[in-house]
């Protein structure tokens, strides 16, 4: 699997920040179906992992949590990439072995499963398929389609190993429910310098830094004109997108104050403490964090 999609210089999705409604059985959905572990955990929140160290998903109880409303802006699904279609193979097992509902999408470019939490929250897990593989428009667009899975040559990949997410998991990409498609593109191509990737319409549209099929995902089909939910809602609280350098992420800070778009500098001791860590809104309400910290 290709990894330097992943990387920097690449403005990649390190990490999903979720508000649930009850801390003790999404970590019990989390560690039994997705296969993650925790790495840290307080009263109401926990820290999740695959390796011991790398955390790609965070939980955060909300109190008096009140469930996911239609319409409103936020996340469409999160969507966690393994390293090999053998291990898609061995987490569909695990799936079917604890009799979850699952959907399935052949993408051209990727083969996906897609699965909701117990609040709602859309995940993906998928694989990639090999990037000589991926066909590209003269445009710049890559083709991606939305066909049936081989379930069955999925599972004859796999080896009966499954032991939880294998290392090498990484975030692949995040795909947000947001409310005008045109300000939305605006924004992150202008101020974060995304490339657009894909159209769907008017509809929906897919962004991405060195020729990745996507690393965000954005469409308006259950959200235009929509608002953010509320602080108490389950849902989507942030995301995280590693920025190369500090050049880079002062160029971005200029970019969003230019814009008019509000920028908060976190200090070291903050939950999201570390280089250059900074945050700021999108157009649909949704908060972005930023960091130096990653690979």
């Amino acid at each position: 699997m290709p990894t330097h999609f992943h990387k920097k210089p690449n403005m990649y999705v390190s990490h999903v920040q979720l508000k649930v409604s009850s801390l003790e059985r999404s970590l019990a959905y989390y560690t039994t179906v997705i296969g993650f572990d925790v790495l840290e955990q307080t009263k109401t929140s926990a820290l999740l992992t695959f390796d011991g160290t790398t955390s790609l998903l965070s939980l955060e109880e909300a109190p008096n949590a009140l469930p996911l409303q239609r319409g409103v802006t936020g996340l469409y699904h999160f969507a966690l990439l393994l390293p090999s279609r053998k291990d898609l193979g061995n987490f569909i097992q695990n799936i079917i072995q604890q009799n979850v509902r699952v959907g399935a999408g052949d993408h051209h470019v990727s083969e996906a499963f897609y699965l909701n939490d117990p609040d709602g929250n859309g995940i993906e897990v998928y694989t990639d398929r090999p990037e000589k593989d991926w066909l590209w428009h003269e445009d710049g667009m890559v083709y991606m389609t939305t066909e049936q899975v081989d379930v069955q040559s999925v599972l004859r990949e796999a080896d009966g190993a499954w032991n939880g997410l294998p290392h090498g998991t990484v975030m692949g990409h995040i795909h947000l429910s947001v409310s005008n498609l045109v300000e939305t593109e605006k924004f992150y191509t202008q101020a974060l310098g995304y490339d657009i990737v894909t159209r769907y319409g008017n509809q929906a549209l897919f962004i991405s830094t060195g020729k990745y099929h996507h690393h965000i995902g954005l469409n308006t089909w259950e959200s235009s004109g929509g608002s953010p939910a509320s602080e108490n809602s389950v849902g989507l609280k942030s995301f995280t997108i590693v920025l190369e350098n500090e050049h880079h992420a002062d160029e971005i800070k200029s970019k969003l104050t230019l814009i008019g778009a509000k920028v908060e500098v976190f200090d070291e001791a903050s939950e999201f403490g570390g280089a250059q860590a900074f945050s700021t809104v999108d157009p649909s309400g949704i908060r972005i964090v930023f960091t130096l910290d990653g690979v």
